[in-house]
């Protein structure tokens, strides 16, 4: 049923209507018709103030309007033009005005705080919505949180070509993309960097293809073409493949961990690093033993055999160069990834240079000593022991 707030308006409005109608019969001499519908057509404003009553009713009962504002504000509006052509209603006192204060609580306060009532079917939401778990999720979320802060969010190693050259020789020619190695979440301030031509790659996919076959099924490659290979068109979708192709390699956990994708990355920089230093042209290789330092730590290998070769040689080129406190800072990096090994072919000429640098820099070399009291003991005296740069010249690296 509607509520009482409804009925006050209807009979306010009834009296309106019959002082008006007397008014008019007076004046005009008219006889007051008897049938409803001629009263209609004599004062279309009772038709609509009864509409307007009939929204008015239906606004303040129980059930939800969906109407937009604009459609609110018109019927405001209606309702404000139809008072003015009859008067301005009364305002309700005493019973009538705790009736209609009453409609419109039972309409918009009946149900409590925090609940809707759509369908039969009542949704609960603030405090009342609370479960007993609740709090209890609330706190072990936020104790997570707090745990979260001073973890270091996972980092994604993102392949990029940043530029693609022709390169023109006596007897061949090629594009030569450059690829850089960059870890996502973090801003490296000196890039590690490879350069690569359309045979490395493929040489790259044949080996993996041969030891990896089920791994790399689902690995595209681009496809060799005959005609049309150094188009900017060609060269750019070529780009795109090669970022993708590693992608998909690094995604993979035992290829990225294989030697051949490894190798891929870094062997050419050794390679050519140990022939700079074996000539003398330190300034060269420590650039090049410094990237293909970064290259192993983006791929994250810095405790392999290759990556104290690498500490080994930016030590010797520091050290010839005069960059003493640089050398010195190699050699502890090497002597701290060796030291849970007992024995290693590089173990006593790090601690040798690691001992002289110290002397030379002002360091503690007391525990360095003692190490190598302690390998001297163990193994071949100390005169037969190659140096550092010995080492490093001697090393094979196929």
């Amino acid at each position: 049923p509607d509520p009482p707030s409804a009925a006050v308006p209807v009979g306010m409005a009834a009296r309106i209507l019959h002082r008006l109608r007397h008014a008019l019969a007076s004046e005009g001499g008219r006889e007051e018709r008897a049938h409803g519908g001629s009263e209609a057509e004599d004062f279309p404003e009772s038709s609509e103030l009864e509409d307007d009553t009939e929204g008015l009713s239906t606004r303040l009962s129980g059930t939800l309007s969906f109407t937009s504002h604009e459609e609110e504000e018109e019927e405001e509006e209606e309702e404000e033009g139809a008072g003015e052509e009859l008067g301005e209603l009364p305002q309700p006192t005493g019973a009538a005005a705790g009736a209609e204060d009453g409609g419109r609580c039972w309409g918009r306060c009946a149900a409590p705080w925090g609940s809707s009532t759509l369908g039969g079917t009542q949704a609960m939401w603030g405090p009342a919505a609370e479960r007993p778990g609740s709090s209890l999720l609330t706190r072990q979320l936020q104790e997570l949180w707090r745990k979260s802060r001073g973890s270091l969010a996972p980092q994604r190693l993102l392949f990029e070509v940043t530029s693609a050259s022709v390169v023109s020789e006596r007897s061949s020619k090629y594009v030569l993309y450059t690829i850089y190695l960059i870890r996502s979440g973090r801003f490296d301030k000196a890039p590690a960097a490879i350069a690569r031509r359309y045979s490395d790659f493929e040489r790259l996919n044949r080996r993996l293809r041969c030891r990896f076959g089920c791994d790399m099924a689902g690995v595209a490659f681009p496809r060799k073409r005959l005609r049309r290979n150094f188009t900017a068109e060609t060269i750019a979708k070529r780009s795109r493949a090669f970022e993708q192709f590693l992608s998909h390699l690094h995604s993979i956990a035992e290829i990225r961990r294989s030697p051949e994708f490894l190798e891929f990355f870094f062997l050419q920089d050794l390679q050519a690093a140990q022939r700079l230093t074996c000539t003398g042209m330190y300034r060269e290789a420590l650039a090049t033993w410094a990237n293909a330092y970064r290259l192993q730590d983006r791929l994250g290998v810095c405790s392999s055999g290759r990556f104290l070769l690498t500490l080994a040689g930016l030590a010797v080129c520091h050290q010839e160069l005069d960059e003493l406190g640089e050398a010195h800072g190699c050699c502890e990096q090497a002597l701290q990834l060796l030291e849970a090994q007992g024995s290693h072919p590089l173990l006593g000429p790090f601690l040798q240079a690691h001992i002289h640098l110290a002397w030379k820099v002002g360091k503690d070399k007391r525990r360095s000593e003692a190490r190598l009291q302690d390998l001297r003991e163990a193994g071949p005296p100390l005169q037969q022991q190659p140096t550092l740069k010995e080492c490093l010249i001697k090393e094979p690296l196929e």
